[in-house]
């Protein structure tokens, strides 16, 4: 439940006075040219859109590497693992030794790993594989708003971040376009390894931009990283997610159950360890006064179901059309596109609609969300198993314009209060919180649908799966309602 939070206006932007410049970003700092945010936002949307890419390519790699549907979740839940669990360690990092250089190494590594997905000759290799590439997405990830914390100020800041949230949930749906594209197009016959190499010339352009146009920046104070608490948080994350992510594929065997056990037990000792790391005066992996400021609390607490729809949306719609309406992959993608286009063209009208109306901006967005949520359900319920492509854009605009007015204008509220010299573990907290989300509504939207479907059938497994994600959106827009009034 979202604790209450003082009625001061949450400034999304910080104000650019000489002493409060000075306070949060050191004066000799080199700003972040308009090439180096581009350059950075690239890098941030190829971990997002590796996340979502593969979910059309599974039936693809089903016929191809003959895997079983536990090993096809693992594609899929390995890389989201991997990436959630370190996230937090990556900022960490990136300010103990530079967050253009953790950036630099993080982008090789993305590059690397996308190469060996690609040129995986078998199922599980394709496994380990992307559980490597979702560790070299925690590295690089977390650098993205951390430098963009460090190396703007005031208005620029703002627009950088709601170009982040932007870029943020349209790289989601982007995935899954591109995916379709390249699947379709099976450019020189590698299917869909496509979808995998591509990312390697992109790592590379963005690897020479960056090392050119961003700025170095770390924290002034660097300290060691927490081994104890970077430990126990990962046996937290992976106790929580790799069961929910796995468990059903694989028949809920012992491990699953003894695994979800552990959860609690290790979620109070990482609590434990961080509160008595920050009482002794040394530096947790996440300090917790970093979750007493307003705008963190505030803004993750909304973050969460905004996630967790979202993400069991993305794997549920790839599903359901091209098993239920038999789209291809190419179809499948392209019915995405209005969404992405509605959520970008949002995203960048939300810094002004928030100076104007406030907390205003997130309840109207999750109501045209729930609306757009609403209107998808009755087009399906209408016209299955013969639904076109056209007829699902008018639902899929709605839904990207009201989740465009939401998800940039919360990474904004969390950003607006965080210490320059924190920025690199608040952003990696932030993420976190943003993907462990999206790999529980995976996990449980995933398994509410395919639990369905021996039953009900595919179209009302997917209309069972709309409103209960209608149910989370009108969650969010109660949790809107104790934000403050006013936002500048």
């Amino acid at each position: 439940m979202l604790h209450p939070v003082s009625e001061t206006p949450i400034a999304t932007t910080l104000p650019d006075t000489p002493s409060a410049t000075a306070r949060r970003r050191p004066a000799a700092a080199p700003l972040l040219t308009p090439l180096g945010l581009l350059t950075v936002l690239l890098g941030a949307a190829l971990p997002m859109i590796d996340f979502f890419i593969v979910n059309v390519a599974l039936p693809t790699i089903d016929r191809d590497l003959h895997a079983d549907p536990a090993t096809l979740e693992m594609i899929v839940a390995g890389y989201g693992v991997a990436y959630a669990t370190l996230l937090v360690l990556g900022g960490r990092l990136g300010d103990m030794v530079g967050r253009r250089r953790l950036f630099l190494w993080g982008l090789a590594a993305f590059g690397l790993t996308s190469l060996a997905c690609g040129l995986a000759p078998d199922a599980w290799t394709l496994v380990a594989a992307r559980v490597a590439q979702g560790a070299a997405a925690a590295l690089l990830l977390p650098q993205v708003l951390a430098t963009i914390q460090a190396a703007t100020t005031g208005s620029r800041r703002a627009r950088a971040v709601s170009l982040y949230g932007g870029t943020a949930g349209v790289s989601s749906a982007v995935g899954q376009v591109l995916g379709g594209l390249l699947v379709s197009v099976d450019l020189a016959g590698s299917g869909w390894r496509a979808v995998f190499l591509v990312n390697v010339p992109i790592a590379a352009v963005a690897l020479l931009l960056a090392a050119r146009t961003v700025p170095e920046s770390r924290s002034p104070h660097p300290s060691s990283v927490d081994i104890p608490g970077t430990v126990l948080l990962a046996v937290a994350m992976v106790a929580l997610l790799l069961p929910l992510t796995e468990g059903r594929a694989a028949g809920w065997p012992l491990w699953s159950w003894l695994l979800l056990a552990l959860f609690p037990f290790a979620a109070g000792a990482f609590l434990r360890v961080e509160r008595r790391a920050e009482r002794t005066g040394r530096t947790p992996l996440i300090p917790p006064s970093l979750l007493r400021i307003p705008s963190v609390r505030s803004g993750l607490t909304m973050i969460v179901p905004f996630s967790v729809g979202f993400g069991g949306f993305m794997f549920v719609i790839a599903v359901a059309l091209q098993s239920g309406l038999h789209y291809g992959p190419l179809a499948a993608g392209m019915s995405l596109f209005p969404l992405c286009l509605a959520y970008f063209l949002a995203s960048l009208a939300g810094p002004r609609l928030v100076h104007r109306f406030g907390r205003k901006v997130i309840i109207t967005g999750s109501l045209i969300q729930g609306t757009g949520l609403v209107a998808l359900a009755l087009t399906v319920h209408a016209g299955w198993p013969t639904v076109p492509v056209a007829a699902l854009a008018p639902s899929m605009t709605v839904l990207g314009l009201g989740q465009g007015l939401v998800l940039p204008v919360l990474l904004r509220i969390v950003l607006s209060e965080l210490p320059v010299t924190q920025a690199g573990v608040g952003g990696g907290v932030m993420v976190t919180t943003q993907q462990s989300g999206l790999a529980l509504g995976v996990a449980t939207l995933g398994t509410l649908f395919l639990s369905l479907l021996p039953s009900a059938g595919i179209r009302d497994g997917f209309l069972a799966a709309l409103l209960t994600q209608l149910a989370i959106v009108a969650g969010t827009t109660l949790l809107g309602l104790r934000l403050p009034r006013t936002m500048r």
